[in-house]
């Protein structure tokens, strides 16, 4: 694998890059939503039963000391209580879309490193084939032996950007799913406090 990969070229480099930063994107998002759906469903139970139980006060004390994308849009919920419904409900969604720019955090970059590598991978094959021709236009039609130092190099940054690329748009596609499968689940969840607190 390390001779191929030397045999690629320069431009082996970067797309090796690109993957190590792809991968390193998709298990800390991958993280994070399970980290953030996690404390969705216990936080959104706690709120409920000291609501039920009337401790208002101690509801708005929880959602202070914790840092989810759920308890920050309670947390100014609960601080305007007694409102309407359309007024807590716009109150919700500012801070909502807030929260969910930050679960799609990274995921412009993971789609850039899906779009380029390919890119840099025909980039390779564009100056693999540069090599090839210089050996044609200097020693004729050559040996397969000096060609294929060029050849070889275009095929396999081809192949790498592609094995890159192929895989980043698969964990993008995912990660963008379960972003907004996220946002959804706030949504419900910060509906059903707004149905206990609203005036």
């Amino acid at each position: 694998m390390i001779e191929i990969f030397v045999r690629g070229g320069p431009l082996m480099y970067p797309i090796l890059v690109c993957s190590v930063i792809g991968w390193a994107i998709f298990m800390e998002r991958l993280y994070a939503y399970f980290r953030v759906r996690a404390a969705l469903v216990s936080q959104q139970q706690k709120v409920i039963d000291l609501l039920h139980q009337e401790h208002v006060e101690d509801a708005v004390e929880f959602c202070r000391q914790q840092l989810s994308p759920l308890t920050k849009i309670l947390l100014v919920v609960l601080k305007s209580r007694g409102g309407t419904r359309a007024h807590l409900k716009a109150l919700a969604e500012e801070i909502g879309e807030r929260e969910a720019v930050g679960l799609q955090r990274y995921l412009g970059l993971l789609g850039t490193i899906a779009n380029i590598s390919p890119l840099l991978g025909l980039l390779g094959t564009v100056l693999g084939m540069i090599k090839a021709f210089n050996v044609i236009a200097t020693e004729g039609m050559g040996t397969p032996a000096t060609l294929g130092g060029g050849i070889s190099e275009a095929l396999i940054t081809t192949a790498a950007g592609l094995s890159v690329a192929v895989p980043m748009i698969l964990l993008h596609r995912y990660l963008t799913s379960r972003a907004e499968r996220l946002v959804l689940e706030l949504e419900e969840a910060t509906m059903r406090i707004i149905d206990l607190v609203e005036g």
